[in-house]
């Protein structure tokens, strides 16, 4: 897991992981993001998030991850945690992703502010 940008607006932090998921990776992949989502949501500065499933359209990503944190420094807070957690059981994200044939978009976004 990695935040690098900075929110220069200030308030929350959406970090948005797309994936382009084969079908014969799905339940492994799912047992990854629960396994990782049950530890964002007991973090400090968590707020809410999702777990995502195309069911219909052409688009090319079929789960999507949505985690809302408080602030940047929330965010800066977990990256050890997780890794450290990920460590713990032997999960390499990276490795897993590859190994899988799992396609990712991964970023962290900010709300647009009003015009």
């Amino acid at each position: 897991m990695s935040f690098t940008n900075q929110n220069v607006n200030g308030g929350s932090v959406f970090r948005v992981d797309k994936f382009v998921v084969p079908a014969s990776a799905r339940e492994e992949i799912l047992a990854k993001v629960k396994m990782t989502h049950e530890l964002l949501r007991l973090q400090e500065g968590f707020v809410q998030d999702f777990l995502l499933e195309q069911f219909s359209g052409p688009g090319e990503f079929n789960f999507v991850t949505i985690v809302e944190w408080e602030s940047q420094a929330a965010v800066d807070n977990v990256v050890p945690i997780v890794k450290a957690a990920h460590e713990r059981v032997a999960f390499d994200p990276k490795e897993t992703i590859a190994r899988l044939g799992v396609r990712a978009d991964i970023a962290n976004y900010q709300r647009v502010p009003s015009l």
